[in-house]
């Protein structure tokens, strides 16, 4: 699978990612979420270790916040909650039982910022944990080299 994923990788995004915007990466993790194309590629290398719920769960968040319809909330909320919350979800987040408390309770009425806490907790937790191994790993690194190389023979030119 892994082989597979970056052959697809590299045949989708070597052409679109700029050698700029991935030297930003390795200079926060901030810089990386927020990027252009940082989410989805961390996203591929997070499939790798097996712990993309991580990002999913984030990126539906920031979705999750920018939902203005009240009955959508709801539902949107059922579905994360469902997803990645409740205990044995088939996506299930590593937060803290308070965190988790605090959801559930939340899910009654659910408001705009019910997730930011377990939102705030999964970030870290890839900001601490996974993203120091990303910019370490094989994936990141031949990106970065192939760009590097690709930016140095079109200079030569």
């Amino acid at each position: 699978f892994q082989e597979f994923c970056c052959w697809v990788f590299f045949v989708f995004f070597f052409n679109r990612v700029s050698l700029e915007e991935v030297l930003q990466w390795s200079q926060s993790f901030e810089k990386l979420i927020t990027s252009k194309y940082g989410p989805v590629i961390y996203k591929i290398y997070l499939k790798t270790e097996h712990s993309d719920e991580n990002i999913e769960f984030w990126l539906a968040c920031e979705a999750y916040k920018k939902i203005t319809s009240q009955r959508k909330r709801i539902s949107m909320a059922r579905k994360l909650f469902t997803s990645y919350i409740q205990p044995q979800a088939p996506n299930e987040i590593n937060i803290d039982s308070p965190a988790r408390k605090a959801i559930i309770k939340n899910m009654q009425e659910p408001t705009q910022s019910c997730f930011d806490e377990a939102q705030r907790i999964i970030y870290t937790h890839m900001e601490r944990d996974s993203y120091p191994r990303f910019l370490e790993s094989k994936f990141y690194q031949k990106l970065k080299h192939s760009l590097q190389t690709n930016s140095s023979n079109s200079e030569e030119v």
